[in-house]
């Protein structure tokens, strides 16, 4: 056992929820980013603008999107470099084979495939030839194993989420704006987890409003504390700076939850605010505007009619409301004594 455990060390490989549900999660995402998420936008933009040059280099990007969720996964779990170019292949398999679920496809069997690299790496002198071939075929017989049925298992419970939300748009649009929301916050990845489930439509926008609830909602209710700076870094950047100040006082997170649990049943209830852009974008939130902006592809997309209450409700939904209600009860906290003199204070 010590043999064995002292070998996986030296190959770095470490079993750890840390390292696979927050670490190659998060780096999922940003792979997803980088590729479909930012190739559907630029695509959109050129359909709008009529310019073909960038329709096709949106398109470019958003068919590499399994290979480049894959290297960034690997690149979170420090794969060696054949181990890391290797995983291009695996990226691509798992992500073809998962269908729709096909990012959650990618981060399992990429995960498993960098580690099966790992193991093998520079331990034979044909080192060039075993590392790739032994991550390519691990990877892709996986993925001919277990890729259908991941995705097809992510597809269906994200239909099923999708479809209660259709059923039960208020407690429905409540429970996803404030799990969605909370995700983003924690250091995980709420925009993978979106991307996994294809969280698109009402659903989609409950996650958006759930994600914008709490980085506007945390940027207001901080800027006693932080100023200018702290309002663009955590509005447009993320929400997940609080952590530290949540763990050490917990009643902080209260007044941005409250805000996505009323302003999800106003998306799907009042304003009927959906995303069907890409599902990526129901978990980004303000950051980068994204979530916003994936919405705006949602329509663009649909060659819908864009009215003047569409473009309200973005903004009732994405922005004011969630710093209006959050600062009225973050108020009522800091009366309470809830939330005391720098208990936001970015460090």
């Amino acid at each position: 056992m010590n043999t064995v455990k002292a070998f996986l060390t030296k190959k770095n490989v470490i079993f750890s929820a840390h390292r696979y549900g927050i670490d190659a999660m998060a780096a999922m995402a940003q792979g997803l980013f980088a590729s479909l998420l930012i190739g559907t936008i630029i695509s959109t933009l050129g359909k709008q603008l009529g310019m073909q040059f960038l329709i096709d280099a949106g398109g470019y990007a958003g068919a590499v999107a399994g290979p480049a969720m894959a290297v960034s996964i690997g690149y979170a779990l420090q794969a060696p470099q054949l181990v890391l170019f290797s995983l291009i292949a695996v990226g691509a398999a798992a992500n073809t084979l998962g269908g729709a679920g096909g990012p959650l496809a990618v981060y399992i069997i990429a995960i498993i495939a960098c580690e099966i690299g790992k193991m093998v790496s520079k331990e034979t002198k044909i080192d060039i030839l075993v590392t790739p071939a032994v991550t390519i075929l691990s990877g892709a017989g996986l993925a001919q194993l277990l890729a259908p049925g991941i995705g097809s298992i992510a597809s269906s419970f994200g239909t099923l989420i999708m479809w209660a939300t259709e059923l039960q748009p208020f407690f429905m649009g409540m429970l996803v704006s404030v799990l969605v929301g909370v995700a983003l916050t924690l250091p995980i990845s709420s925009a993978a987890i979106c991307a996994a489930l294809g969280l698109t439509g009402l659903a989609g926008g409950a996650a958006v409003a759930g994600c914008c609830a709490q980085m506007v909602g945390f940027a207001v209710l901080s800027y006693k504390e932080n100023g200018f700076g702290g309002l663009i870094s955590q509005g447009l950047g993320t929400s997940m700076l609080q952590m530290p100040n949540i763990i050490k006082n917990p009643k902080v997170w209260i007044a941005p939850t409250l805000a996505s649990a009323i302003t999800g049943p106003l998306a799907t209830c009042v304003f009927h605010f959906a995303n069907n852009g890409p599902a990526v974008s129901s978990g980004m939130g303000t950051c980068g505007l994204v979530g916003p902006i994936g919405v705006y592809t949602g329509w663009a997309e649909e060659g819908r009619l864009i009215t003047g209450m569409d473009w309200l409700a973005m903004a009732l939904i994405c922005i004011i409301l969630p710093a209006v209600l959050t600062w009225f009860f973050g108020r009522i906290e800091r009366r309470l004594g809830w939330i005391k003199v720098d208990d936001l204070k970015l460090q």
